[in-house]
């Protein structure tokens, strides 16, 4: 049992200190690892920015990740998705909802400017904590396209399955604690308190590139 994400952060800080001083690239997954990549972003001397990508939910159960798209459009399905009988006129009218939403919230974080480009960068991708794996592994791949020197998935909890799977998209994986049985990542932190739109756009304001200002 974590916590909260400040300590899940300092932990994973910690874990990661081989990165210290290499001006790594810190990448959250909104909304609730952006705090935690600004802790890990300032003990390591990176930088910090958000990678957009959200779930396609299960028809009849938003709960249910059959998948994931990002913000250049490539979907990710879950191969359990096969198995649903869902329909592709229904991944179809998903994509563009969610399409709608990343768009949406890119406008919202960073108005000013394009996201940091990975390339030649060691990420670190961080998530307070994964379940399926799906919307991490979507993740994963549209960075992977970006040519990244390193990829690093750093989370606070995850299922044993899930971390295998993530290991054949990343160079590393660094996880605090791997609990079986695995239910909702909020029910392994003491405190997981909902982090904000507001709170997100004020920590990346706080972490504006400094080549956008030449």
């Amino acid at each position: 049992m974590l916590r909260d994400r400040q300590e899940a952060a300092e932990r994973l800080a910690q874990a990661l200190a081989e990165y210290r001083g290499q001006n790594p690239l810190v990448l959250a997954i909104p909304r609730g690892a952006v705090p935690m990549a600004k802790i890990i972003a300032d003990r390591l001397g990176g930088q910090v920015d958000v990678l957009l990508v959200r779930k396609l939910p299960a028809p009849d159960q938003p709960e249910l990740a059959i998948g994931a798209i990002d913000e250049s459009g490539r979907v990710y399905l879950h191969p359990y998705a096969q198995t649903l009988g869902i329909s592709a006129d229904y991944l179809k009218r998903e994509a563009r909802s969610q399409m709608a939403t990343l768009r949406r919230r890119r406008a919202e974080y960073t108005p000013d400017r394009a996201p940091i480009d990975p390339r030649g960068r060691i990420v670190l991708v961080v998530d307070d904590g994964i379940a399926t794996g799906s919307t991490m592994i979507a993740a994963l791949q549209a960075l992977r396209e970006r040519s990244p020197a390193k990829l690093v998935v750093a989370t606070g909890v995850a299922p044993a399955d899930t971390l295998q799977k993530l290991r054949e998209y990343s160079d590393q994986v660094v996880c605090l604690a791997s609990p079986e049985p695995f239910d909702a990542v909020g029910q392994h932190y003491e405190d997981f308190s909902q982090v904000s739109d507001q709170e997100v756009i004020e920590i990346l304001r706080g972490h504006e590139p400094v080549a956008r200002y030449f």
